[in-house]
């Protein structure tokens, strides 16, 4: 597609980066708006955001560059070159999801209310993030030859030049859009306090599982040799949020029937 935005005297803007900004952006504005809307201080909120954009991206590009060891052993420079693309989204999760619990508990803020918002954010900042990758020509897909394949020209693209690929960019990009879509308008009917961020990290596991099967960059070594690192991650976190749901709502049941068993997990 067009890895590079525009030039600007010596200065080079690349799409990848922009669209990483801007969905960092998007993300942090929408998480403000709706910790005022339930109460929780935007401006904690905002400090929160800091450390896990931070940590998430050194997670992310290091689960990259740990899945790649034999092309950054040889050319260590890379490693730092995030703008031309190279971030796996469940190392930065990973990452975030510790510092998420370290700083929440340091400012006091309840945990599960505050996993919601970051559960309603994240796939809003995924979808805008994809359209980079589109950009950049990472994650691409296998070759096919089904109507609406892709072909890269520029060869600047990370993606296989000349080939008609499947667009796994835009299955990730519309499917996080789908995803933020479905939690917004679930939001206000939610019943019980975690049930956002947790039915975020199902249908982003389910999703991500099946995108992966179309993936046609290099992927890893492989879980019980089918199974990409990716896939593995995604369908076991698709199975822990789910028994999650099931007991909190067991417990959010059991808590409108009897008050004092109206704890947080």
């Amino acid at each position: 597609m067009h890895p590079i935005l525009f030039h600007f005297g010596i200065f080079t803007i690349y799409t990848y980066g922009f669209f990483i900004a801007l969905g960092v952006i998007s993300g942090i504005t929408l998480a403000k708006s709706e910790a005022g809307r339930i109460g929780i201080d935007p401006d904690k909120i905002m400090d929160l955001c800091f450390y896990i954009i931070l940590f998430s991206i050194i997670g992310a590009r290091l689960f990259y560059v740990a899945t790649n060891l034999d092309f950054f052993s040889h050319y260590p420079i890379e490693i730092i070159k995030i703008w031309n693309g190279g971030l796996v989204f469940y190392g930065g999760f990973i990452a975030a999801l510790i510092t998420a619990v370290i700083v929440v508990h340091i400012q006091g803020l309840p945990f599960s209310k505050t996993a919601d918002i970051a559960g309603l954010s994240v796939p809003l900042g995924q979808f805008l993030g994809r359209l980079g990758c589109l950009s950049a020509g990472c994650c691409y897909g296998k070759a096919c030859n089904l109507p609406w394949a892709i072909t890269f020209h520029n060869p600047a693209s990370l993606a296989r030049i000349g080939i008609p690929l499947h667009p796994t960019q835009i299955y990730s990009a519309v499917s996080n859009l789908t995803i933020f879509i479905i939690l917004f308008l679930a939001r206000k009917h939610k019943r019980f306090d975690g049930q956002i961020f947790w039915l975020y990290v199902l249908m982003y596991g389910v999703m991500r599982s099946i995108i992966e099967i179309f993936r046609g960059d290099f992927r890893g070594a492989y879980v019980f040799g089918m199974l990409s690192i990716s896939q593995a991650i995604g369908l076991s976190m698709a199975v822990l949020a789910l028994v999650m749901l099931i007991v909190l709502y067991i417990r959010s049941k059991r808590s409108r029937r009897d008050p004092i068993v109206n704890q947080q997990i």
